[in-house]
């Protein structure tokens, strides 16, 4: 049912890799499941065969107006036969919904996979994971399967192991994008023992250690935290700029919130000789590239350079 061939590892050409002399490989998550994207489609997997083991037929998860992680779910319950609700943040936007459709290409997506809608007030949504909360969406929705936001659970963290094979064990640092934590500790339950595991926060934020301590055992792993751009979801033109540079010499993709940030890091930690000579460095490219849609939305309202290589097949 969920299975897929492993990802590519893509080398990076690139004179600061000569110049310090380590060698950077692009593991292209993105391409194994491009409609449900990267981590996502590694997060989901086990969630979606433990809620058919249960003989749930709907799946029912939280996220932002822009979430990957709701534009995700809408897509593999569309292809596996999954009815899904979404609890979005932010009950303006269903007062506004024919429009938000128009202007969001992350409902409009998930829209058009079929997952029903339900818009709740921040404060309401900050009680998503208590027990009253969960009672009266089934008192309106029926019997559920539910995901967590971001998708990170247990079966998640199984998922995310699945990402390394036995062709990345001679990589000396795995690097990935952090969010929830949970691909990290994934990739940290997984890695040899003199791998490691860097894992490149996009939040502001001092809390994700011990999330990432609930969900592996595992030390050889560390977080980074200077590449979120002051706050998650924040662009720059610097970080633009990169983007677009990167796609032109390399060819692909990056989206803004996640797999951008990761990959400027990685090079400024590279000038920065964080790696000795001779490294050899994994990055995870973890899908996302839905989000370039909503990012170039903000930009052109600004009238600001835009991320240009957006594609209707992400």
């Amino acid at each position: 049912m969920l299975t897929t061939a492993p990802a590519i590892n893509q080398q990076i050409r690139h004179k600061i890799l000569d110049d310090f002399g380590v060698e950077l490989f692009i593991k292209r998550e993105d391409l194994v499941f491009p409609s449900i994207s990267g981590n996502k489609f590694r997060k989901l997997k086990y969630n979606l065969i433990e809620a058919r083991n249960q003989g749930f037929d709907t799946l029912l998860t939280f996220g932002g107006a822009y979430s990957n992680h709701i534009h995700a779910t809408a897509a593999a319950g569309k292809q596996f036969g999954f009815k899904t609700i979404g609890i979005i943040r932010g009950e303006e936007l269903g007062e506004r919904f024919p429009q938000i459709l128009e202007e969001n290409h992350t409902l409009q997506s998930a829209h058009k996979n079929e997952m029903q809608f339900h818009f709740v007030s921040r404060e309401a949504y900050r009680t998503k994971e208590t027990s009253e909360f969960i009672k009266h969406l089934q008192s309106k929705f029926g019997e559920f399967y539910v995901i967590p936001e971001g998708g990170t659970n247990p079966l998640a963290i199984k998922g995310c192991e699945e990402i390394l094979n036995t062709d990345d064990k001679t990589f000396d640092y795995i690097c990935t994008a952090v969010g929830t934590g949970g691909t990290v500790a994934g990739l940290a339950n997984a890695a040899l023992p003199n791998q490691k595991v860097l894992g490149f926060s996009m939040l502001k934020e001092t809390y994700l250690d011990k999330e990432i301590k609930g969900f592996t055992t595992a030390t050889n792993w560390e977080l980074v935290r200077n590449y979120h751009f002051g706050k998650y979801a924040k662009v720059t033109p610097e970080l633009i700029d990169f983007i677009n540079q990167f796609y032109k010499q390399q060819q692909i993709p990056l989206d803004p919130i996640y797999t951008g940030k990761l990959l400027y890091g990685i090079f400024q930690e590279i000038k920065a000789d964080r790696f000795s000579k001779n490294s050899r460095i994994l990055a995870i490219h973890t899908g996302g590239l839905q989000g370039i849609y909503g990012v170039n939305a903000q930009l052109s309202k600004r009238k600001a350079s835009l991320i240009n290589f957006a594609n209707e097949s992400h």
